[in-house]
């Protein structure tokens, strides 16, 4: 495996062609396993994955947390060739719900001081707010990024989960390097007007949920029963026959897969890479024979019959279900 690497559009930093993205390792996803979680950190800057990918509000500030201490306990060589991306903004209560969002300046600064202890480290390298604060406009909080970049605390301007008029706005207030959104085989809406913003505009694409929640990873089984604190529990593609039909789509990948010698996690974050070099897909390993899986990926050459007959089995708007429940949903300015 050879780690190639790619640039998060034309003001960002150049990052290896997969990132890490770490929540799991910490919510949503049932009980991690804190150990491995920091050692699959460490195989990862070993492989050469350089992007780290986390948010304030995973498990409130748990994640980040792990990911400083896994930094600490890296080679120095390794330590300094880690690229933080932080998002932030979600708004939690003592019980684990989510309450909204904050994008106010004050908070966007309040934020990343937090962040900053948490992390261990001076600067983060690409900030984003996780999702739109319908109540504040994008120029407000991308102007308090900026001035965080002026400070030198923070590196890079992102985005997440946008549509193209939100993009357009921020990108006329300050450079932005990034848009986290997710991006997958069966969740190809970003390619109707987001993906064409992000390329006219130079910025970069870090593609989320490339395994959609590990339903088109070749390990999820129809009979799986998921833990009370594993939010795909509610997710409306896990349930009942909108899971049937999704793992249809799986078990058609998986002849393609064959085909080709590899895995389907293997052949899924393939057509991923395979959508341009301006995208860098987030791998959400929580384990290190997962994280070996997935790297696997960089060395599977698609060609054009292979994407075709990809794309014949797993056709676009393909899925049944949402991506998130309906009052996720909502707040998805990206869907609007």
């Amino acid at each position: 495996m050879t780690m190639r690497t790619r640039t998060l559009g034309t003001t960002g930093p150049r990052v290896s062609a997969l990132g890490l993205g770490c929540m799991g390792m910490s919510a949503l996803y049932g009980d991690a396993d804190r150990a491995e979680s920091i050692a699959t950190v460490h195989a990862a800057l070993e492989a050469g994955v350089t992007l780290l990918d986390t948010g304030d509000f995973y498990a409130m500030g748990h994640n980040e947390m792990l990911i400083g201490e896994a930094l600490r306990a890296a080679p120095p060589a390794l330590r300094e060739k880690a690229l933080v991306s932080v998002k932030f903004g979600a708004l939690r209560d003592p019980e684990g719900n989510w309450t909204g969002y904050d994008g106010r300046p004050a908070a966007v600064k309040n934020f990343a001081a937090y962040s900053l202890q948490r992390l261990g480290v001076d600067h983060i390298d690409v900030y984003r707010i996780a999702r739109l604060d319908p109540q504040v406009p994008i120029e407000e909080t991308v102007g308090a990024i900026a001035e965080l970049i002026d400070k030198g605390y923070v590196r890079h301007v992102g985005l997440s989960e946008v549509g193209a008029e939100t993009i357009r706005r921020a990108a006329a207030t300050a450079p932005v390097a990034d848009l986290q959104i997710e991006y997958s085989l069966i969740s190809r809406g970003v390619e109707r007007e987001i993906l064409p913003t992000t390329r006219e505009l130079g910025i970069g694409v870090t593609a989320y949920g490339v395994l959609s929640r590990g339903l088109i990873s070749g390990h999820f089984s129809h009979d799986r029963r998921l833990a009370a604190n594993d939010f795909r529990a509610h997710s409306p593609r896990f349930q009942g026959e909108n899971l049937r039909h999704n793992l249809g789509l799986v078990e058609a990948l998986r002849e393609i897969a064959g085909q080709k010698g590899v895995t389907v996690a293997q052949i899924a974050i393939a057509w991923v890479l395979a959508r341009g070099e301006d995208i860098v897909p987030l791998v959400g390993a929580r384990s290190r024979d997962r994280l070996a899986e997935s790297l696997g990926a960089l060395d599977v050459t698609l060609d054009a019959a292979d994407l075709a007959a990809i794309e014949r089995a797993v056709p676009a708007d393909a899925a049944a279900g949402d991506r998130y429940p309906a009052a996720q949903m909502a707040h998805l300015d990206s869907e609007r």
